[in-house]
Formats: structure tokens, sequence, C-alpha cells
């Protein structure tokens, strides 16, 4: 090796270097906030997390409560979301990806592009308008149809997106048997795409979650159990940006100590979505 060959391999080796560096500098950059806010939430919030906290009902200020009512709500509401949005979501995705390629399913696609990015304040005022007003009351049916509105956007782009990545082989062979069109889509491409249209489902369970400003106009908050999807009732984050406000020490406490355990949820959704697609068989390869 000659001496502008060996010039240019310590270029080389200096740009990789460098490039290493700040790659793992930008990556440091991102984790340690989050790492941060973790560590800040999980000290201020362990000391308070007991089996009467996670089951019991909010107290006056001068006493610590329990946040049992809002883990209920917060399972009312999203599982109400979920039964609305995610068979419109799954299907409209199908239907974007399989027979999507004209003026309509263009115009679907914008209309859930647009929909993806309206603030999460707005989906609120629109179930308010339509719904709240309507049956007179506040409720989780109101805030679950909030909920599944930010929900079905997300669903169909990713269902769409991974339908589409099924090779085209695989659909050719289905009609080559002489299998019908929506035989194929939904027993050929749907099932091949399972993985990532599990994925998005999970991951849009878990944006809506965290929500709180649609719930504000729609299922408003309790401070009882639930009774019905009919009523009011209380929900993690609405009880967190409540307490979160309150002049009071004991209520800052039980605020972060929810906080805690919804990021602990979102860990442990995010957790299942990599345990449910591993070793599962991705198109792409």
């Amino acid at each position: 090796m000659n001496k502008v060959d060996r010039d240019r391999s310590r270029r080389r080796l200096a740009v990789d270097r460098l490039m290493y560096f700040l790659c793992f500098l930008c990556v440091l950059i991102a984790v340690v906030p989050l790492l941060s806010v973790l560590y800040y939430v999980a000290a201020s919030s362990l000391a308070i997390i007991n089996f009467s906290f996670l089951t019991g009902l909010p107290r006056p200020p001068d006493e610590y409560g329990g946040i049992g009512n809002a883990m209920q709500g917060t399972f009312i509401v999203v599982a109400t979301a979920s039964l609305i949005g995610l068979p419109i979501g799954v299907f409209a995705g199908i239907y974007l990806a399989e027979y999507g390629n004209n003026r309509i399913g263009g115009s679907i696609r914008f209309v859930a592009d647009i929909l993806a990015g309206v603030p999460s304040i707005v989906v609120g005022l629109f179930a308010y308008s339509f719904i709240v007003l309507a049956m007179k009351r506040f409720s989780a049916l109101a805030g679950g149809v909030a909920l599944a509105a930010i929900m079905i956007p997300i669903v169909a782009r990713t269902t769409e997106e991974s339908v589409k990545l099924v090779p085209n082989t695989l659909r050719e062979a289905a009609l080559a048997l002489g299998i019908t069109k929506w035989r194929t889509a939904l027993y050929v491409a749907v099932s091949t795409a399972r993985s990532g249209i599990l994925t998005g489902i999970m991951l849009s369970i878990a944006r809506i979650s965290g929500e709180t400003a649609p719930l504000l106009f729609t299922a408003f908050g309790n401070r009882y159990w639930a009774v019905g999807i009919d009523q009011p009732v209380e929900t993690l984050p609405v009880r967190i940006f409540n307490y979160a406000i309150a002049p009071y020490d004991r209520w800052h406490a039980e605020a972060l100590g929810a906080a805690f355990l919804l990021i602990i949820l979102m860990l442990a959704i995010n957790l299942l979505v990599r345990f449910a697609v591993r070793g599962r068989y991705s198109p792409t390869r």
C-alpha cells in the first residue's frame, strides 16, 4: 500500500469514527431527557404507590386518596374507542391497499391524513357538539367516540402500508388457484401483514391512552366508580391534569403517581407489540 492509499485509508477511518461519535451523541441527547423524566416521575411517586392507591377513590386534599376509578374509566373509554375505531380503521386500510387505486381511495387517504394532523382538542370539541349536547350530559361513550376519531386514521394508514408490503406474487398465486379477490385480500394479504396491522393497532391504543384534551370535553370526570358508558367517568389523563394544576402538595404527588402508572402502561403496550410481532413473517424479507 502506497502513501496515497494509506492517507486515504486514514481519512476514511477518521470520518467513520467522527460519524460514529456524532450518532452516539445524538442518541445520548435524545435518551437523556427521557431517562430524566422517567427518573423524576418514578422517584417522586413510588413512595405513595400501594394497593390502596391503586384501588381507592379520591380523597380530600388533606389525605392521600386513590386512582382506582380513574384506571377503571381509562379502561372503559379506551375499550369503547377500540370497539368503534379498530374495525373501521382496519377495513378502511384493507380497502385502500387492495381497491384504493382510484379517486375514491385518494380522497379517503387525503381525509385520513388531515384527520391524523387535527389537534386532539378539536376532536374533543367535535364530540362535545354532536354527542354531549345531544345526550345533554358528559359520558364515557362521548369520550370513546372522540378517541376513536383519533385512532381511525392511524390504524387505517398503518394497515394500508402493511398490506401493501405483501408481495404481489402471493396474490397472483392465490388468484391463479381460483380464489376470489376478496378472499385473497382477507386470507392471504391480511394474514401475511397481520404483524404490521397488530403493531399499528397497539400503537394507536398507546396514542389515545394518554390523551387529555378530548376527554375534558366528553368524559369530563367523576370522583366515584363508573356506573355506565352513558355517564361521566374519570380517566388517568384528566386526573393528572386536574391534580397537577391544583394548589395541594398531596394532589401533586398523586398526579405524579398516576403519571408513572400511565408511563408503565405505555411501556407495557410497546413491549407487547414487540413480543407479538417477534418471529412473525415480515413481507419485506
